[in-house]
């Protein structure tokens, strides 16, 4: 039999962990507002982790817990950008299969769609790509859904007869995506002086290069 004392003495222990969580959460909120709104006043190269402790009101350790370093913390801020750009590349797509649209459309639409949210997100991306952390295996990160949609759509063009048979589809995956890493991609604007659009036709043009 569970004495009253116990019962008090649990409750009082959920209450104060869920105290501590909410806490937690408060503090990560304030921590991702605090560093959005400096990368825009600053910058996002120009912004350092002691910046946004000091801007938060929080200690360095306390900021540590959340985020090891600054590209986990700006991963963290794309995580809503990047699902609501996934919301939307998904919702046109099924509209593409509603109408019936070749695949070769759709991955026109696709590339055009990722150059310029990569162009819009480009800051952040240098930052979370100098960690390494686009590249992170883990099957939850950005890269391995954008690949997964392009070999998606190359295996069924290439089913459907619109795109040529011998396509190696993993490796086209990744060949059309490469330009779209975050530090090639600012090589393309900064040093050649191409635009996003002129970057998405060229790429568009080496897809239908690929088509029968």
């Amino acid at each position: 039999m569970i004495e009253n004392n116990q019962l008090e003495l649990t409750s009082l222990e959920n209450i104060q962990t869920a105290h501590e969580r909410a806490d937690a959460a408060a503090n990560r909120r304030l921590i991702l507002q605090t560093a959005e709104h400096l990368y825009a006043e600053r910058g996002v190269a120009a912004v350092t982790m002691a910046d946004i402790a000091a801007a938060a009101g929080v200690g360095k350790g306390t900021l540590y817990r959340r985020f090891d370093n600054k590209a986990e913390l700006t991963l963290a801020l794309l995580d809503g950008r990047t699902r609501e750009f996934q919301n939307g590349v998904l919702k046109q797509l099924n509209q593409f299969e509603e109408g019936r649209a070749s695949y070769l459309d759709r991955l026109d639409y696709y590339l055009d769609a990722l150059v310029h949210f990569t162009n819009d997100h480009l800051p952040y991306l240098c930052v979370v790509q100098s960690e390494g952390l686009i590249d992170d295996r883990e099957q939850s990160h950005p890269y391995h859904w954008q690949h997964h949609t392009v070999n998606a759509l190359l295996s069924r063009g290439i089913a459907a007869g619109e795109l040529l048979p011998s396509i190696d589809v993993p490796y086209t995956a990744d060949a059309l995506l490469a330009p779209l890493r975050a530090d090639i991609f600012r090589y393309q604007r900064a040093v050649r002086g191409f635009t996003p659009d002129r970057i998405s036709q060229a790429l568009r043009t080496l897809l239908h290069a690929l088509s029968t």
